[in-house]
């Protein structure tokens, strides 16, 4: 096997295995990625990258967006933000503007460290109750 399909194959073993708030981190992670290539693609002139970066982004918002539980109040909340922020994104896109590319990189930021310390405390909670006895087998009878 050639090094680029060991690595195709190691990323698609990871992002099997990831819980959904590691992978939620992880389009987080590459959203924010994607803008960054984004900006830099602009400043080198190569419009078409640019333009692709951008569209993978919004691909990412668009699937936060599907997959927001609507039973939680928050949830209308991050919608409209979500909303915002692909509005923003194709305005962009069309203008190729970096400022507003900064713009929705920092709320992506911001929304993304704050759910990697939601996902950090889910999984401290986690583990206290597993040692407290609330998770596995009862070997006691």
């Amino acid at each position: 096997m050639n090094q680029p399909q060991v690595y195709a194959n190691y990323k698609n073993s990871v992002v099997e295995t990831a819980s959904p708030g590691k992978l939620l981190l992880m389009l987080y992670n590459a959203a924010i990625r994607n803008l960054d290539n984004a900006v830099q693609s602009i400043a080198d002139k190569d419009i078409q990258a640019a333009h692709k970066s951008i569209v993978r982004t919004q691909e990412i918002i668009s699937e936060f967006m599907c997959t927001l539980n609507m039973d939680y109040e928050i949830s209308g909340k991050l919608l409209a933000l979500y909303d915002y922020l692909h509005r923003r994104l194709v305005e962009a896109n069309i203008r190729k503007d970096v400022e507003i590319i900064k713009e929705v990189r920092g709320f992506l930021v911001e929304l993304r460290d704050a759910w990697q310390e939601a996902v950090k405390k889910a999984s401290s909670m986690t583990s206290r109750a597993a040692a407290a006895g609330g998770g596995g087998i009862n070997l006691r009878g």
